[in-house]
Formats: C-alpha cells, structure tokens, sequence
C-alpha cells in the first residue's frame, strides 16, 4: 500500500513555525534521498564509517574532527560526558559514579532554557552537574569567573532564539574565560547557520542539528578540536548507544553538509522579498495588523508577524490547527497578541491556504 497521510490517518501540515522538531524539522532533497538510500542498501563497518565520514566533514570544515550523532540533544549529552570522563573508559561504562567529582557544567541562566526538552535535562543525561552563571536577564564573564571551582568539567554556551538575548556575554568571551582557566568551552548552536564561525572563534566542541539550517535527516554533529572529538566518539560505546544513529542517516546527513556548503540557506533578502506580499495580504484582512520582522536572535531570517487587533490570539493559533490542512505558527508571542509565519518551508500555494484559513476564521459566514 502507498505510504500516504490517509494510510496511517494522519492530518497534512502546512509548516509556518520553522524547521520545529515536533513537525519533523525538515523536508529532504532528492541528493539526500539518494544517499539514504545508498546506505540502506549496503552494509558497512560502523566504526569505520563513523570516524571516515567524520574525518571527511572535518576536513570539509576545516576543523580537527568530527563526530555524527543523532541528534543536536545527544550532541549535548555526549559532549558533556565526554568532558568529564576525559577519554576514560572507566567513566564511559560508569557515567555517573559519584566518586567522579570533577563533573559541574558552567551555563549562563538565561541560557537554561526549554527548547522542546529542558536544556539541564541533557546535561543530567551526559552526567554533569548544572551550576548556573549570573541571572535570567544577565551574564557576564565575572559571573562564569565566579562559578569556576575545582569541580567544574566545562562551560556550557547555547547559542538560539530561545534564550536570553539582552545582557549576555557572547561566544567569544566565553571562550576567553574557558581559555584563562583551561576548561573545555561547548557550543550547542543547533539551528544556527554558520558552520564555521564558533570553532574559528575558539569554542572547543560546536554542535548542530542535522535537519535545522543543514536541511538533512535527523541528524546532528559534534564538530572542534582534539582530543574533544575523540572524546565524544567514545561515548558511543557508553550513553551514545542508546542515542545511536543508522547507516542511512549517516551518509544523508553527509550528503546535505556537502549541498548545504555549497548551496547555503535561502539568504534574507530572497526571504524578505517572498515574504512582502504574504505581508501585504494578510495586511487586508479584518482585525489584524502585518509586518515582516527579523529573527531576534539576530539571523537572516525574516517572517510575517501578525498584532490580533480584534480577538485573541490563542484562539486564531488553535483554530488554524482545528481542521486539514493543520497551520502550525510561530506561538511565542501569542500572550502579547502576536502571531508570527516562518515561511522558509512554505510554498506560495500554501500562504494562499494560510490567508484563506485566516479570513474564514477572521470573517466567519452567518
């Protein structure tokens, strides 16, 4: 039977949140889907394919090494164990022995976030001790400085939309801090789209999701320096096992580094210029008011955004998701009456759908 949304009745999606684990990140291109499905139909030796795709991605990126996970959360989870296991086999099949003190993990508090899971809840996982650095709304290098003991394994950076932006210190400071106290810095910038910036930086280990910007399966990668990366590829015979990732997904995620190198993410100004006219037909319907805004983390990624004028707002998100095709939007905002559209994996059919939906909702028949 053709695999279908009615064989397993499920509803159609249109995907105006962005590339949202809880929708399936991403869609695939055909150069992915072909090298998928290379590795579904060959067998190969696992570690050698793990450490040769990882050896050809290093040299890609120009950094030291890299290791393929299954995912930006086990990039965290893995890179925190293996900062404090050290290349310790002992550790690796005891990750969390208390008689190993030396596991505290540095995060700035408004970096303490909940992305989908909570952010401490992967650094659990990989074994570490969360110690928050500074304030919700405030984090300085003193602040890092200051929670530095002789248990501290690592310092933790999350770069994403999701967390503080106001008052933080950035990448760069904190690798000064990690630098002066000869700690191990970590990068999670899983949906960030520069794949170089944070190693050329001097961040030791920089993890990024596989399907987010690259566009790939689920996927992720632990990218940085040596001994680092080795240390991470150890834990696959540790907690990495239960976070493994299959053949397949290995040479797709490959195949979509190698497109997105030479292809990149749709830049800001084809985004803006696709995104006007949404704008401006959304700006025609009753009791709202349109614009296009930027990313607030700062990347070029524009959006429509949407003030209920009349209305609430809660009520429009849940009544474009009450029938097929589902709208899922950007919801952060819906307190304040803000409704906001990604339309990086939107198609013109589809904002035509969206404007539909919304005049239905926003002018309903007698």
């Amino acid at each position: 039977m053709t695999v279908n949304h009615e064989k397993f009745g499920l509803n159609e999606v249109i995907n105006a949140s962005g590339r949202m684990t809880i929708l399936g990140v991403s869609t695939l291109s055909e150069s992915v889907l072909e090298a998928q499905r290379f590795g579904g139909e060959h067998f190969f030796e696992m570690a050698e394919l793990m450490k040769k795709t990882g050896a050809y991605l290093a040299k890609q990126l120009a950094v030291d090494d890299v290791q393929i996970v299954s995912s930006a959360s086990a990039g965290i989870a893995q890179s925190v164990a293996a900062v404090i296991g050290q290349g310790s086999m002992y550790h690796v099949h005891h990750p969390y022995d208390e008689t190993i003190k030396r596991r505290e993990i540095i995060l700035p508090k408004g970096h303490n976030v909940d992305y989908g899971v909570p952010v401490e809840l992967m650094i659990q996982q990989g074994g570490g001790h969360v110690i928050e650095a500074g304030y919700a709304n405030q984090c300085s290098p003193d602040h890092i400085e200051a929670m530095i003991t002789e248990q501290t394994a690592g310092i933790l950076y999350i770069k994403s939309h999701h967390t503080v932006q106001k008052s933080m210190l950035d990448v760069a400071e904190a690798v000064t801090v990690a630098n002066k106290y000869e700690l191990p810095l970590i990068v999670d910038a899983a949906a960030e789209e520069d794949l170089l910036k944070y190693t050329a930086l001097g961040a030791d280990l920089v993890i990024y999701s596989g399907a987010k910007a690259i566009e790939g399966p689920s996927a992720g990668m632990v990218i940085g320096k040596d001994p680092f990366v080795s240390w991470v590829r150890l834990q696959s015979q540790g907690i990495g096992r239960s976070m493994k990732i299959g053949k397949e997904n290995v040479l797709g995620f490959v195949q979509a580094v190698d497109d997105y190198l030479i292809h990149g993410s749709e830049s800001g100004e084809s985004m803006k210029k696709r995104v006007q006219p949404f704008v401006e037909a959304l700006e025609k319907l009753p009791g709202i008011k349109a614009k296009v805004v930027q990313d607030p983390a700062g990347r070029e990624i524009y959006r429509a955004s949407i003030q209920v004028v009349t209305g609430s707002a809660r009520t429009i998100i849940e009544q474009l998701k009450a029938k097929a095709p589902v709208i899922y939007t950007r919801e952060y905002q819906a307190n304040n009456g803000i409704i906001e559209f990604d339309i990086r994996s939107v198609t013109q059919k589809e904002m035509e759908q969206i404007i539909q939906r919304l005049n239905e909702i926003l002018q309903p028949k007698e």
